[in-house]
């Protein structure tokens, strides 16, 4: 075992200090108890972890540093869908209404609609939430539409504009 200056402990209680991430202080923590000269049963005992784990950071510390401590984003769970069939929604939902698809009379996007047009084309199911979660990968967003007439007079437009935020501010 490396034995630590004292500077080198002094400064690593600084970055302890200042780590946000509950994750990563944890790891930290065991390393800090390391630095001070306890052995991993000792420490694995009082941080509530096996002792392999102890072993695992302070091996990632001594060869990666700090920085081969930080949590990795999990990857999660795979698609249900693969990349073609992604491309295929994304390229559907972009190009074509619902109506051109097969749902008459729907003519914006919304995520039960790709859920269903997703189960009908591949039948695959998703909740309506994973599908939105999808869309959202896939970086595609919607606004809610809104509808102006073409012979709507524009000056009655303004005048009831005026007067609704008249109305809104007395109300």
């Amino acid at each position: 075992m490396k034995h630590y200056t004292q500077q080198e402990i002094d400064a690593f209680e600084k970055l302890l200090k200042m780590e946000k991430n509950r994750v990563m202080y944890r790891k930290l923590l065991v390393i800090h108890q390391h630095l001070k000269g306890y052995p991993n049963l000792h420490i694995a005992e009082m941080m509530g972890l096996d002792k392999n784990t102890v072993g695992i950071y302070i091996h990632t510390f001594e060869e990666q540093g700090v920085d081969g401590l930080i949590p990795k984003k999990s990857p999660g769970r795979p698609s249900f869908l693969n990349e073609e069939q992604e491309q295929k929604l994304h390229d559907t939902i972009r190009d074509k209404t619902p109506d051109e698809v097969g749902f008459s009379g729907m003519m914006n996007w919304t995520g039960k609609l790709a859920r269903d047009w997703v189960l009908k084309e591949f039948g695959v199911k998703y909740h309506v939430n994973g599908m939105r979660e999808l869309l959202h990968r896939l970086n595609l967003s919607y606004t809610r539409p809104t509808y102006v007439l073409a012979k709507a007079d524009p000056e009655k437009q303004r005048q009831f504009l005026e007067g609704f935020e008249e109305a809104k501010k007395n109300s």
